[in-house]
């Protein structure tokens, strides 16, 4: 397995606005934005040298959860064919598909045509789900949702693989003599697993590419790195794992407006020396969030990022 990043670089991606509206990092433009937004947003992501764009899944949110998490998530799949049309170069990564809502033949059937449509962009990030609603209306099991994944990522190994008639036997799922093409570009497809509780760390470990941490603190990363790392080498697994992050609010330069005490502000050398410090936790891949107050300041910070920031955080 290739690693999707070379070795020794600190890459940068980011989670896409409006595709997603939890009020925990939703900004207030972004409820009357469009597709329109959306895409000049990754045009400009992509032109400024970001490794990927992200976007997020679920199917339903209950009332319940309305209030705080929005009912605005936009459907991962058709998201990412829209990007892969409107993109040239960026990586694209679902952060996180919730496999359990599907059967896996049908999430190999729907990102394996995503991967052949991007010209083998695709990088496929998975997560256990945390919504029972969600399960319950589509006849998924919530109580069973960690060893579900896990079967699917095994039958997914097969379904996203290079044979045309894929075959897996598994307690849950079963499949051989069906054929599905087109067939990913990738010869593999990269799994990165998501999630911080010691159950996702352990599936990143044993059955990941890449691990995509929900909001570790910088404090916490480098054990969790090093417990992954043991647990593959316990497994025998001596395929390269890529660690990921997501870094504190950003802002490029000195915002003149309340951007919130905890965003990093300031010249790109400081945001570059503060950003650097991930690379000697271990971490590969940082995601990067900015603030702003519309679809003009966003693009603006996210090509600042690329031409000012970028450059200096391998130096």
């Amino acid at each position: 397995m290739a690693r999707v990043f070379a070795e020794g670089r600190l890459v940068y991606g980011m989670q896409l606005p409006v595709q997603s509206q939890s009020t925990i990092y939703a900004e207030p433009w972004e409820a009357s934005a469009t597709a329109l937004d959306l895409a000049e947003v990754a045009r400009a992501a992509d032109r400024a040298g970001f490794g990927y764009l992200a976007t997020c899944d679920h199917v339903a949110i209950p009332r319940r959860l309305a209030g705080a998490m929005s009912t605005v998530w936009y459907d991962p799949v058709a998201t990412l064919a829209f990007l892969a049309g409107i993109t040239e170069r960026v990586r694209l990564l679902s952060h996180v598909a919730i496999l359990g809502l599907r059967h896996p033949l049908l999430s190999a059937k729907q990102y394996a045509t995503v991967d052949h449509l991007s010209g083998g962009r695709l990088i496929l990030g998975v997560g256990a789900g945390h919504v029972q609603e969600e399960f319950d209306v589509l006849g998924a099991d919530f109580a069973g949702r960690g060893a579900v994944l896990d079967e699917t990522l095994d039958a997914l190994r097969a379904a996203l693989g290079p044979e045309e008639y894929p075959e897996f036997e598994g307690e849950r799922f079963a499949f051989k003599d069906l054929g599905q093409l087109p067939r990913p570009v990738q010869s593999r497809v990269p799994v990165w697993v998501g999630g911080s509780s010691p159950a996702a760390v352990r599936r990143a470990a044993l059955r990941g590419d890449g691990w995509l941490p929900q909001g570790d603190p910088r404090d916490r990363l480098p054990a969790q790195i090093a417990r992954i790392r043991e647990l593959r080498a316990k497994a025998g697994i001596a395929d390269p794992v890529e660690f990921g992050a997501i870094t504190e609010a950003l802002y490029v330069g000195e915002p003149g407006w309340d951007t919130g005490r905890r965003t990093l502000t300031g010249k790109a050398e400081a945001l570059a020396a503060s950003l650097r410090e991930y690379r000697a936790l271990g971490v590969d891949q940082i995601q990067v969030r900015f603030r702003s107050r519309d679809r003009a300041e966003l693009t603006d910070q996210i090509t600042a990022f690329g031409a000012e920031v970028g450059p200096l955080l391998n130096d």
